[in-house]
């Protein structure tokens, strides 16, 4: 056993094994038996799915061993306790790896800031320094329904985490006690503006703190020669994502603006009484107190906020009176406030607004419709000089909720602006984007609603998800680049272009390979296309937790780029898990955003390293479209949306009051799944321990590619490719969450075994091959760590995923108890979904 397997034994799975033998004798937990039955249920679970057994026979011969629980009734309020347990279990054990975080990171060899600082044969500090300064991490955080902890439940599992830190016996169990007797649930959907506030909990109690320490520790290793406020930046789409969410209109995002701003006000306010309590000097203490007046002020009234130079100017003035007159005392208190406003400014996090192009697209007819134009008529440049000169939109009567509000809310992101600052909201993204037209037609509605006496201050960014749109999305932009209204305001924008990719929906397009290549190329073709222009082009990614939708090891990702594609920026969506799960604490937030931050920095240092040979380009290519192939003949099988429809918990994810959102778009009853949600349709995959979109088609390519003789080229490939690899590896992950031994009795299900069967040889020629070329002799075998840890919460949702498995054989069969069966079904979901951190 090595130092980091020792380390994760000692400080996370003996813990979890000593607090969880505390939890489970808590006398609630006596009171109802659960506390001793899990653990023999949970042993009883693990025995039969070993000997083949399917979920119903695993808890049939379970409840007949226990006497004390006949009835069909009795063996269902055990079930719904047993979900209930387990969900707290998660929770534990969230907490316990939160705990152990720091000092498990110790052991690792990642890069950090300081590596990069040191000379090298590649760069010099200076030449580090210089990309440091000219360097950003955008993470832009999202409300998809995968995160469902209210600020209550956030609270117990940090207090959990503290108390376990300092092994802090009574504390912990007065939290734990604490833990099972507080709902992990929302008892009804949450709104828009309760996703918001949910997020902004960690915005105030974490990231505003951890970023100014990152801040701080990057710019004392560089001799304070940092000079980059923006070296870490917050995005936020709750209240501004409108892509299939009804829910999300104009006066959720300008609530979800003033909410950001107003607690940002609270934590200078916090940090302002701080220092006033220590900088007591008579000539400061008027500043001081008016600021603190102001502040306290803008806490609560959402009229009057004072401006980002308002809060500068102040604390300039405080920091140069006391470095004159008072020996500089208490002077880094007021800097490091001061580096804290000039970081967040008056917004803390950029609202980005989005909406799908399909919205724009029957709004606009409507418009030139109602005035007298035939859209397919007018080329790009004829509708957008339209819209700018002579089209008066507050003639237009329009009966679609939707589209009225789409001008209701553009028409108000000035004022916005006015209140947190340009940077408070100034981009809008356009989903699905696939024609020049998405661009212009949000153009050419910004045009018309801004007022003509500013300029326009917004950024339009495509996002390009489908095979079609990546496809497209080359003739799209040099289009774009070519119309003189469009390239002046780029122009205006400082010659910066920002992309959006789309990892989610493209894996569902075109399958997991396919679509990590094609972005991957598109990257590079469109990186071309904006130097050729004169134009510095920042790529946004939206990804997701697990693999399947762009997630795994992120920094891993980045750390791989070509030479080819332009690295001056990293942005990318965090969403739902993968905020609690990865930056969840402060330790958490700094050595995730800190491998960012590597990554994309020596891409800029050592960028022309990353050279993809044309020999190398060329077997992708092939596993690429090998992979497509056999992904597409799955997704035409006429039993791929049935077999979702029926044998998974798809229809439950709009049950369960996770997230605002739909779980897919559109209104039509037949199921498609081009309206189907990604996270919806990924998220049934793990539920059903399968992950089919994480690698389906890649044992197909490899084998295809093998037995022409070529292992040898891919075994290169892996080792000399950080894309191919970084492709792989993040796979692996994927295939260690699956489990097809929980779905085994659809091997002989009249409808579908022939299907499952099919899933489960792809599932077992992708692990035989992955592990061939990678010469591992298990999954992720360089992450030990990271395997235990999936196989730890593997095994604690196991009963849960049994019950879950039951209850939908038990609905599908009939009976008068589905009503209740199918609460369970969607209760099952909860604990799932935590435990596996990236499931959707």
């Amino acid at each position: 056993m090595n130092q980091k397997t020792a380390d994760f034994q000692r400080l996370i799975l003996t813990r979890y094994n000593i607090y969880n033998g505390l939890f489970l004798n808590l006398p609630y937990a006596q009171e109802d038996g659960v506390g001793a039955l899990l653990p023999v249920l949970s042993k009883h679970v693990k025995e039969g799915l070993d000997k083949g057994q399917e979920a119903n026979e695993i808890l049939n011969e379970f409840f007949q061993s226990i006497d004390s629980i006949t009835s069909e009734q009795e063996q269902l309020d055990f079930m719904f306790k047993v979900v209930q347990y387990i969900e707290r279990q998660v929770v534990l054990y969230d907490a316990i790896e939160d705990a152990a975080f720091p000092e498990m990171q110790k052991q690792t060899s990642k890069p950090t800031i300081q590596s990069l600082l040191t000379p090298t044969a590649g760069h010099n500090t200076d030449e580090a320094i210089e990309a440091l300064n000219d360097f950003s991490t955008r993470l832009v955080f999202t409300a998809h329904p995968t995160q469902f902890y209210q600020p209550a439940i956030l609270a117990i599992i940090q207090k959990l985490g503290e108390c376990i830190k300092d092994n802090a016996l009574n504390e912990i169990d007065e939290t734990l006690q604490q833990l099972g007797l507080t709902t992990l649930l929302n008892l009804d959907k949450p709104t828009p503006l309760e996703e918001a506030k949910n997020i902004i909990y960690y915005l105030r109690n974490v990231y505003y703190d951890a970023i100014h320490e990152l801040h701080k520790t990057v710019k004392q290793a560089t001799g304070k020669k940092l000079n980059n406020h923006e070296l870490v930046a917050l995005g936020f789409w709750p209240g501004g994502d409108r892509d299939g969410n009804p829910f999300v209109r104009a006066h959720i995002t300008n609530q979800v603006a003033d909410e950001l701003r107003m607690t940002l006000m609270k934590c200078y306010y916090r940090d302002v009484k701080v220092i006033q309590s220590k900088v007591t000097f008579k000539n400061v203490q008027a500043e001081l107190g008016d600021l603190r007046s102001r502040l306290y002020s803008a806490m609560f009234n959402q009229d009057i906020p004072p401006s980002y130079s308002e809060i500068v100017s102040t604390l300039e003035s405080i920091r140069d009176k006391v470095q004159a007159h008072y020996h500089g005392l208490f002077v880094e208190d007021i800097e490091d406030l001061l580096d804290k406003v000039h970081i967040f400014r008056t917004h803390f996090a950029s609202i980005d607004i989005r909406q799908d192009h399909d919205v724009h697209r029957f709004l606009i007819q409507n418009i030139l419709n109602q005035s007298g134009h035939d859209q397919a008529s007018l080329s790009a440049q004829e509708q957008l000089d339209l819209f700018s000169n002579d089209l008066d939109l507050g003639k237009i009567e329009l009966e679609d909720e939707i589209q009225a509000d789409t001008l209701t809310n553009i028409s108000q992101i000035p004022s916005i602006q006015d209140k947190n600052g340009e940077k408070g909201c100034h981009r809008y993204i356009i989903s699905n984007s696939e024609d020049v037209f998405s661009v212009i037609n949000v153009f050419s509605l910004l045009k018309n609603l801004w007022p003509k006496n500013r300029p326009l201050s917004m950024d339009i960014c495509p996002l390009f998800e489908t095979m079609v749109g990546l496809d497209a999305a080359k003739s799209v932009m040099e289009e774009l680049f070519t119309m003189p209204a469009y390239r002046e305001h780029v122009r205006q924008r400082g010659n910066v272009q920002t992309i959006m990719l789309g990892f989610s929906d493209g894996t569902k397009d075109g399958g997991y390979l396919k679509a990590n290549w094609s972005i991957f190329k598109t990257k590079e073709i469109l990186s071309q296309v904006c130097a050729e222009h004169g134009i510095d082009v920042m790529f946004f990614d939206g990804r997701g937790g697990p693999p399947a939708r762009g997630g795994g090891k992120t920094h891993r990702f980045y750390a791989a780029q070509s030479d080819r594609i332009a690295t001056k920026e990293i942005q990318l969506t965090i969403q739902g898990q993968t905020i609690t799960s990865t930056f969840g604490t402060g330790p958490q937030f700094k050595y995730n955003c800190e491998q960012l931050i590597t990554a994309g920095v020596s891409n800029v240092l050592h960028g022309k390293e990353q050279v993809i040979s044309p020999e190398n380009r060329a077997l992708i290519e092939e596993l690429s479209e090998l992979s497509y192939e056999k992904y597409q003949s799955l997704k035409h099988d006429p039993m791929f949306i049935p077999y979702l429809a029926e044998k998974s918990t798809l229809k439950y994810y709009a049950k369960a009051n996770i997230g605002s959102r739909p779980s897919k778009r559109g209104k039509q009853k037949e199921l498609t799944l081009s309206d189907l949600r990604a996270i919806s349709f990924v998220g049934s995959w793990s539920q059903l321990k399968q992950n089919v979109p994480g690698y389906y088609g890649l044992g197909t390519a490899l084998n295809h590619i093998t037995k022409a003789g070529k292992m040898d080229q891919i075994k290169n490939l892996f080792n000399e490719v950080p894309l191919f690899r970084a492709l792989l590896l993040n796979s692996m992950m994927s295939l260690s969450k699956s489990n097809f031994k929980l779905t085994s009795y659809l091997e002989h299900d009249t409808k579908f075994g022939d299907f499952w069967k099919n899933l489960r040889s792809e599932y077992l020629l992708s692990k035989e091959m992955l592990l061939e070329v990678s010469g591992y002799n298990k999954l992720m075998q360089e992450e030990p760590n990271s395997m235990m840890s999936i196989e730890m919460r593997e095994q604690i949702v196991l009963p849960l995923l049994i019950i879950q498995q039951s209850a939908l054989q038990r609905i599908e069969k009939g009976t008068s108890l589905s009503e209740t069966y199918e609460k369970l079904v969607t209760r099952s979901l909860y604990g799932n979904i935590n435990a596996s951190r990236n499931s959707a």
